[in-house]
C-alpha cells in the first residue's frame, strides 16, 4: 500500500504540471505574426489610416440599432484599408504628461497614438523606459474613436483633422484634472469635438463627444469606441510559451469572455448588450474601451487585410436638432490590471485578472498577500506570511498525514520480518500487510488528503504570482529584485530541492517497493528543483517555506508517535 501512495505523490507532481501545461496553453495565442521591422521610435514618423466603422450616405437611425445600416455592427467585408494623404509633420501630434501617463494625440481622426506608463518601467534597471502599451512606431496598438455622421469628421475617405488650441499639454502640480480639446468644423457649419479628460493618479482618461449644430439640418450620429492591434506578442514568456495576447469583451451574459485572434479570423464579434466592454489583454497591462451608455451598445470585430485586429463598440445613436447641442461619452482605460481600478469602470472588467480554473482559491490568497503586505511592506515576507496561515488552516489534515508517516516508519521492522516470511509471495505479503495495517490502526493511505488539498493551492498561488501587476518587479531581500520572475542565480530551486530530499528521509521506505520505483523517488528531488529552475521566485519562495514547514512540522509528531510507541512497549 505505500508502494500507492508513493506512486500517489508521482502522479501529482505529475498533474501540477500537466495543469500548469494546459493552463498556459488556454492562455496561449494562436501562431502570431512576426514582430513588424523596426523603425524610428517616435509616433511623429508614422501615418494614420482609414479603418473605422463604414459610414453609409442615409442617415444613422436614432431609434434602436436597425439592421443593414450605417448604425448596425458591420456584417459585410471590410473597406480596403488607404494610407493618409496628409503630410506628416510634427504639427499633427500633440503630447500629453500627466503623473501616470505620457500620451500622442493624432489630430487626424483624434486618435490616442501612444501612450506610455510613466510608473512602470520594462525592467528593474535603473535607466529602464517606461512601459509602452498604445503605439504605431514599429508596430500597431492605438485606440482609435470618432462620430459617425453625415458629413462627419469620420464620414470621407479620409478622416478629418481636428483643431486644437493646443501642441502639447502638462497636468500642473495642483490640478487634478487635464482637458485637451479637439474641433473640427464641417461646410453647414456643424461643429464636431472630441476632448479627452485626464484625472490626476488614474490610467483612465473620459472622451466626451459633442456635437454643436449651427446648420438647418437635423444631425444624425453615433460615437465608436475602437483598439486596434497587430498580432506581436509581449512579453510574459514562460519555458518557451506565452500569456494570453489578444482580445476580451464583456456583456450582460458574458461577464468576461476571451476572443483570440484565430476566432477574430472565423467570426466577427456581433454582440448587443448594456453596458459593456471591450479589450485588449497582455502579461500584466490592458487597453479598454468602456462605453459611457448604459443601454443600447454593440460590441463587433474586424480583420484587416494586412492582419490588424480591430475590437471596438458602438454607442446608442442620438439625434442633434438645429441650433442644439449634445454630448455623449466613453472612458480609455491603458494601464495595469488593477483589480479595484477595473472593478469601478464596468463590470466583469476586473475577471481580466485571469486566475484560471482556481479563482476561487486565486482571489482569497491575493486578497490575504495585499493584506499581509499593507503591514510589512514586502511582498516576499507576505508571500512566507501567507505560507504560515495556510500551513495553519490546513494543520488538522496535515496532522492525519504525518502521523500516517510516523506510523508506517514505526511498522518498518514488522514489515522487513514479513517480507522475510513471505518472499516473493505477493498475495500472501498483500494480505499479510493488511492484517498488520488493520492491527496497527494505520491507514497507509492516510497521507493522500492533504497532498490533494496542497497542490490546488500551490496552482492558484502560481497563478496569483504571474497573474497580478503588483507583483511585477517586487523586490525580496539580497538578489531577488523581482519576485515574479525566475531566481537568476537559482538558489531558492537549489534549496527547494534540497528540502525536498530532507522530506523524502523522512517518510518511511516500504521494505516491498519495486526497485524502479525506489530510484523515480531518489531523483524526484532532481526533478523538481530542475522544473522550478524556471518558476517565478516568488512561488519557489512559497514551496520552500512550505517545505521547511512541513519538515518541522513531520519531525515534531514523528518524535510524538515513537515516544507513543516506546510506552505500549
Amino acid at each position: 500500500m505505500l508502494e500507492s501512495q508513493r506512486g500517489f505523490l508521482l502522479l501529482a507532481f505529475a498533474a501540477v504540471s500537466f495543469f500548469l501545461f494546459l493552463e498556459w496553453q488556454d492562455l496561449q495565442t494562436v501562431k502570431l505574426a512576426p514582430p513588424a521591422k523596426p523603425v524610428p521610435s517616435s509616433v511623429l514618423e508614422t501615418v494614420a489610416i482609414n479603418d473605422v466603422p463604414a459610414v453609409s450616405d442615409t442617415a444613422v437611425a436614432t431609434t434602436d440599432v436597425p439592421d443593414a445600416t450605417a448604425a448596425e455592427v458591420p456584417t459585410t467585408d471590410l473597406p480596403s484599408v488607404q494610407p493618409s494623404t496628409v503630410p506628416v509633420s510634427s504639427s499633427r501630434y500633440i503630447e500629453v504628461v500627466t503623473d501616470t501617463l505620457r500620451v500622442v494625440i493624432d489630430r487626424q481622426g483624434g486618435d490616442i497614438v501612444e501612450a506610455d506608463l510613466l510608473q512602470y518601467r520594462e525592467s528593474t534597471e535603473d535607466n529602464s523606459p517606461p512601459v509602452r502599451i498604445l503605439s504605431q512606431a514599429g508596430r500597431t496598438h492605438i485606440a482609435q474613436s470618432g462620430i459617425i455622421a453625415n458629413q462627419g469628421p469620420d464620414a470621407g475617405a479620409t478622416r478629418a483633422e481636428y483643431q486644437s488650441p493646443v501642441s502639447s499639454a502638462t497636468m500642473a502640480a495642483d490640478a487634478e484634472t487635464l482637458d485637451v480639446p479637439l474641433t473640427w468644423t464641417n461646410e453647414a457649419g456643424v461643429s464636431f469635438s472630441k476632448t479627452y479628460r485626464f484625472k490626476r493618479g488614474s490610467h483612465a482618461v473620459e472622451l466626451i463627444a459633442a456635437i454643436d449644430n449651427r446648420s438647418s439640418e437635423q444631425v444624425n450620429a453615433r460615437l465608436f469606441a475602437q483598439l486596434k492591434r497587430d498580432r506581436h506578442a509581449e512579453n510574459g514568456a514562460f519555458m518557451g510559451m506565452s500569456a494570453y495576447t489578444g482580445a476580451a469583451y464583456g456583456a450582460t451574459d458574458h461577464k468576461f469572455e476571451k476572443y483570440p485572434f484565430e476566432d477574430m479570423d472565423e467570426t466577427k464579434l456581433d454582440v448587443k448588450t448594456d453596458g459593456g466592454w471591450v479589450a485588449y489583454l497582455q502579461h500584466y497591462f490592458i487597453s479598454a474601451w468602456v462605453p459611457g451608455s448604459e443601454t443600447g451598445n454593440a460590441l463587433y470585430s474586424r480583420v484587416l487585410a494586412d492582419k490588424q485586429s480591430i475590437i471596438g463598440l458602438l454607442q446608442p445613436a442620438f439625434a442633434v436638432a438645429p441650433g442644439q447641442s449634445q454630448s455623449t461619452s466613453a472612458t480609455l482605460y491603458v494601464g495595469p490590471k488593477i483589480q479595484d481600478d477595473l472593478a469601478k469602470l464596468a463590470s466583469g472588467l476586473d475577471l481580466t485578472v485571469d486566475y484560471g480554473f482556481l479563482w476561487w482559491i486565486g482571489q482569497p490568497l491575493f486578497w490575504a498577500l495585499t493584506l499581509l503586505h499593507s503591514w510589512v511592506g514586502n511582498w516576499g515576507v507576505a508571500i512566507i506570511l501567507v505560507t504560515v496561515v495556510v500551513k495553519l488552516l490546513l494543520y488538522p489534515l496535515a496532522n492525519a498525514q504525518y502521523r500516517s508517516f510516523a506510523k508506517m516508519r514505526v511498522l518498518a521492522p514488522k514489515l522487513q520480518q514479513l517480507k522475510e516470511r513471505h518472499g516473493d509471495d505477493r498475495q500472501a505479503m498483500s494480505q499479510a500487510m493488511m492484517e498488520l495495517y488493520r492491527k496497527e490502526k494505520v491507514n497507509p493511505l492516510g497521507g493522500c488528503l492533504p497532498l490533494l488539498i496542497t497542490m490546488p493551492v500551490f496552482l492558484a498561488l502560481y497563478w496569483v504570482l504571474m497573474e497580478s501587476v503588483e507583483l511585477r518587479h517586487a523586490p525580496f531581500m539580497l538578489w531577488i529584485n523581482d519576485l515574479s520572475v525566475m531566481d537568476p542565480y537559482y538558489v531558492l530551486p537549489i534549496l527547494m530541492g534540497a528540502s525536498m530530499w530532507f522530506m523524502q528521509k523522512l517518510q518511511p521506505v516500504s521494505p516491498t517497493m519495486d526497485p524502479m520505483q525506489q530510484k523515480m523517488m531518489q531523483y524526484l528531488p532532481v526533478i523538481m528543483s530542475v522544473f522550478f529552475l524556471w518558476f517565478p521566485a516568488g512561488l519557489v519562495l512559497y514551496w520552500l517555506v512550505n517545505n521547511l514547514l512541513s519538515i518541522a512540522q513531520q519531525v515534531y509528531i514523528t518524535k510524538r508517535v515513537e515516544a507513543e510507541a516506546a510506552k505500549k512497549k
